[in-house]
C-alpha cells in the first residue's frame, strides 16, 4: 500500500502543535532547542519546542572523529565545565604526517598550517557530548522523542512548511500493515528546523523543492570510517592528535586519516575518502584497513612481546558521510516556515576536520531568528535574520578562509599541499581567488574499462577486519519485517548499468556490506543485486555516490540503525 492509501484507510493522523519542531537530536538540533528555551527564560516567555530523533536515543547515530573546538559550546553554555560536559581530554600535541608505503615524514612544526593547530581543543566522543546536550535541553523543558523518524514534510496551502510527519510503524516487507501497525503522527509548528546531518532525507527534498542550491557549487562529500580501540598504556599518549595524508591513497584521490588519543587508553582511528573519486574499484573500507598496516599506525595497535606490549582491542566501528563543500556549496538555508542548520546544510569546515562547533553555532543563530519572529507574532515565513547573522559571524569568516581547501585536491596531493600551505600558512586565509567545482560526486566515477582494478589483502582478524564483523560491533539492528529503506528507482539499473559499466561499485563503496551482486540463474544477466538492508549504518554513501542516482535512502522505522558507544 502507498502512504496515501494507508492514510485513506487508517487516517487521519493525530497531530500535535508546537512553536518549533526540530528534526534531529545532534549538536545542531539540540543547540537550536537549548537556545530557544534560554531566550524564552530570559524574556519571561513560554515557548514549546520538540526534537525528533530517529535513533534509539540521542547520540545513537552520532559519529565523528572528533576533535572539538569548544568556542560555540562556550557561547551556548558558558559553564559547561561545571555542568559536567564530557570534554575531558585536552589536545596536548599535533602531528601532520605524510605517508609512503613504508615510510613517514612529519611536517615540521613551523610549517603546519593554522587549520591543523588544535591547542585549546578537546578529543571527545561526540555521541557522549550529544547525550549530555540532550540532558541540558530536557532540563530546560525541551521535549525529545527518540525512536521517531521524521519521514515526510508537511506543507500549508500557501506552500510554506507546516511541520513533519513521523513514519508509520508495523508495515511489513510487502508494504501492507501488520498486526503491530501504528499510524505515524503529525507535528505542526510555526517554524520547523531541520538538523538531520549530512545528506538528510528531508533536507534533500527541501533543497530540491525550494531550489535552495541554485547558483551554488555542487555539494561534495567524503565518507568517514572510524574504529575505536583500547590500547596498551605504553602506546597511549593522551591528547596526541595525528593527521596523515598520502598512502594508501594515490596522489589524485582526496583522502586522509586521523589517529586521536582519547582518555582511558583509547584511540579513535578514522579514514576519510572524498566521494568524488574516479576509480570504481576503490573501496574506502579496504583502504582504511590497509592504512592500519602502515608501520607508523600498527605501532599503536599490535602486540610486541619483546617490549611487553599487549595487542590492542577494537571496541566500536561506524561510518558516516561528511558534507565537505564548505562555504561555496552552502545552499540557501531558509525557506517559508523553516531552516537548515549544521551538516544538513554543509557547514563543516573540511580544512579543520571539524563540524560540531559549526552545527552548534548555526543552531544558535537559527534559534535566535526564530525566537524573534515568534515574539513578533510571525509564523511560516522566511527567517531572514538567520543567514544575515551567519554572514556577520566568526563562523562565516572561518569558512571563507578555507573555501578552496578541498578544491585544490582535484589538482593532486602535491599541488593541494603547496597551495593550501600558501593560503593557510602564508596568507592566513585572506585569499583573493576562489576555486569552483562543477561536477557532483556521482558524476566523477569513470567506467571500469578505463580504470585499474585494486587488489586488497584479506583481513587478518587482528589488525584488519571484514565488513560483517565490523557492522556487528556497531550494534546495528533493524526490524526484519519492514519495507527496505534502500530503494531503487529502477531495479534493472544495478545490473544493466552499474555492473556492466562500473563493475558494481555499490559492492565496494558501501562500508557495511549492504550491496552485493549474487549469481541468479533466473535473472536475465545471470546476476542480481542483493540488498542486505539490515546491515545499513545510515552513512548515506549509496545515496550520494551511485553513478546513476538510482538509489534513494529513506528512513527506516524509528529506533533502527546503529547504536554507537563512545563514538
Amino acid at each position: 500500500m502507498t502512504n496515501e492509501e494507508i492514510l485513506a484507510q487508517y487516517g487521519p493522523r493525530e497531530s500535535m502543535e508546537y512553536d518549533v519542531v526540530i528534526v534531529g537530536a545532534g549538536p545542531g538540533g539540540l543547540a537550536t532547542a537549548i537556545r530557544l528555551k534560554q531566550l524564552a527564560a530570559e524574556r519571561g516567555q513560554d515557548i514549546s519546542v520538540v526534537v525528533l530523533e530517529k535513533g534509539s536515543e540521542p547520540g545513537a547515530h552520532i559519529l565523528s572523529g572528533a576533535v572539538m573546538d569548544p568556542r560555540a559550546l562556550t557561547e551556548l553554555i558558558p559553564d559547561w565545565k561545571d555542568k559536567g560536559a564530557p570534554l575531558n581530554q585536552p589536545v596536548t600535541e599535533d602531528a601532520v604526517i605524510f605517508l609512503t608505503e613504508k615510510s613517514a615524514f612529519r611536517t615540521p612544526g613551523p610549517l603546519v598550517p593554522p587549520n591543523f593547530h588544535n591547542h585549546g581543543n578537546y578529543v571527545i566522543s561526540l555521541g557522549n557530548v550529544v547525550r549530555w546536550l540532550a540532558q541540558q535541553a530536557e532540563s530546560l523543558g525541551v521535549e525529545i522523542f527518540p525512536g521517531f523518524a521524521a519521514t515526510e514534510v508537511l506543507y500549508n496551502e500557501d506552500g510554506s512548511v507546516k511541520g513533519i510527519a513521523t513514519g508509520n510503524m508495523g508495515i511489513g516487507k510487502d508494504g501492507e500493515p501488520t498486526a503491530e501497525f501504528q499510524l505515524g503522527m503529525e507535528l505542526h509548528a510555526k517554524y520547523t528546523i531541520f538538523a538531520e546531518g549530512a545528506r538528510g532525507q528531508l533536507g534533500r527534498q527541501l533543497i530540491a523543492r525550494f531550489n535552495l542550491d541554485e547558483g551554488r557549487d555542487p555539494q561534495t562529500y567524503g565518507i568517514g570510517i572510524k574504529e575505536l580501540w583500547e590500547v596498551d598504556p605504553k602506546r597511549h599518549q593522551p591528547g596526541l592528535v595525528i593527521h596523515t595524508a598520502g598512502w594508501p591513497m594515490d596522489s589524485k584521490t582526496y583522502g586522509g586519516a586521523f589517529l586521536y588519543h582519547m582518555d582511558g587508553n583509547r584511540i579513535a582511528l578514522g579514514f576519510v575518502v572524498g566521494l568524488d573519486y574516479s576509480n570504481p574499484y576503490l573501496s574506502p573500507f579496504e583502504e582504511f584497513q590497509r592504512w592500519k598496516t602502515h608501520p607508523n599506525i600498527r605501532y599503536y595497535l599490535e602486540e610486541n612481546a619483546e617490549q611487553g606490549i599487549k595487542a590492542g582491542k577494537r571496541l566500536s566501528y561506524g561510518a558516516r558521510a561528511i558534507a565537505a563543500g564548505g562555504l561555496l556549496s552552502l545552499p540557501k538555508t531558509i525557506f517559508p516556515g523553516g531552516a537548515l542548520v549544521g551538516c544538513e546544510a554543509g557547514f563543516l569546515n573540511v580544512s579543520r576536520i571539524k563540524g560540531s562547533h559549526a552545527a552548534i553555532k548555526t543552531g544558535m543563530l537559527a534559534a535566535e531568528a526564530a525566537f524573534e519572529a515568534l515574539a513578533a507574532g510571525r509564523q511560516h515565513d522566511e527567517l531572514a535574520a538567520y543567514p544575515q547573522a551567519f554572514e556577520q559571524s566568526w563562523l562565516h569568516e572561518e569558512l571563507n578562509k578555507s573555501r578552496n581547501f578541498k578544491g585544490w585536491f582535484k589538482k593532486g596531493l602535491l599541488t593541494a599541499s603547496i597551495m593550501n600551505g600558501i593560503e593557510q600558512l602564508v596568507l592566513r586565509g585572506n585569499v583573493p581567488w576562489t576555486i569552483h567545482r562543477t561536477k557532483p560526486d556521482y558524476a566523477c566515477l569513470k567506467p571500469a574499462s578505463e580504470c585499474k582494478p585494486i587488489v586488497y589483502p584479506k583481513p587478518d582478524g587482528k589488525l584488519t577486519f571484514d565488513r560483517l564483523s565490523s557492522v556487528f560491533i556497531s550494534n546495528t539492528n533493524h526490524a526484519e519485517n519492514q519495507p527496505p529503506h534502500l530503494t531503487l528507482k529502477n531495479p534493472k539499473v544495478p545490473v544493466e548499468i552499474n555492473l556492466r559499466t562500473y563493475a558494481g561499485p555499490e559492492s565496494r563503496y558501501c562500508p557495511a556490506g549492504v550491496y552485493e551482486f549474487v549469481a541468479d540463474a533466473s535473472a536475465e544477466d545471470g546476476e542480481r543485486l542483493q540488498i542486505n538492508a539490515q546491515n545499513c549504518v545510515h552513512c548515506k554513501t549509496c545515496d550520494i555516490k551511485d553513478p546513476t542516482q538510482n538509489i534513494v535512502w529513506v528512513a527506516p522505522e524509528g529506533g533502527g540503525g546503529p547504536n554507537y558507544v563512545d563514538m
